[in-house]
């Protein structure tokens, strides 16, 4: 099946690579069909999400424990039921990514992670409940930390 996009121009997507999003995502609730694009470069940590249904939107996303190693939260029943989950390995885990101009200003949102179950093909923005996690994480700020703490432990 062929999908025309604003960035990548007419791709090629496999009907079972299709991601559903039963309730969208969060201010794109009419939105439920969406795949995966990965990055040109394989050493770039950036994926794509690519609504099928319009061309015009796709969000950056990112493996979210790249960048935030204590990076946890509970998956609730609810959500646990909708997605069809069955067991932990079968799940991934993404932010979004908000890429402005000065690259060096790139956040996270780590507030409300998106929960794809990859067996069935079926995921969800969700909403961490009563978290201290943000909208807008600073990802190249917890990368320098990352490395400092990495040269001190060789120092060590």
């Amino acid at each position: 099946m062929e999908i025309q996009t604003k960035f990548f121009g007419k791709i090629d997507i496999k009907e079972e690579d299709i991601i559903a999003f039963p309730k969208g995502l969060l201010g794109f609730e009419d939105k439920t069909k969406y795949v995966i694009i990965n990055a040109a470069e394989e050493e770039i940590p950036f994926q794509y999400l690519q609504s099928v249904e319009d061309a015009n939107l796709s969000f950056t996303i990112m493996n979210p424990f790249i960048f935030k190693k204590d990076y946890e939260f509970d998956i609730p029943k609810a959500v646990q039921e909708l997605l069809q989950i069955k067991r932990v390995n079968d799940v991934v885990i993404y932010s979004i990514i908000v890429v402005p101009k000065d690259v060096n200003k790139m956040t996270a949102n780590l507030a409300a992670p998106v929960i794809i179950n990859t067996m069935t093909k079926l995921a969800k923005q969700m909403i961490i409940e009563s978290s201290d996690y943000p909208v807008k994480f600073s990802i190249l700020k917890a990368l320098k930390e990352q490395n400092r703490g990495q040269n001190n432990a060789d120092i060590v």
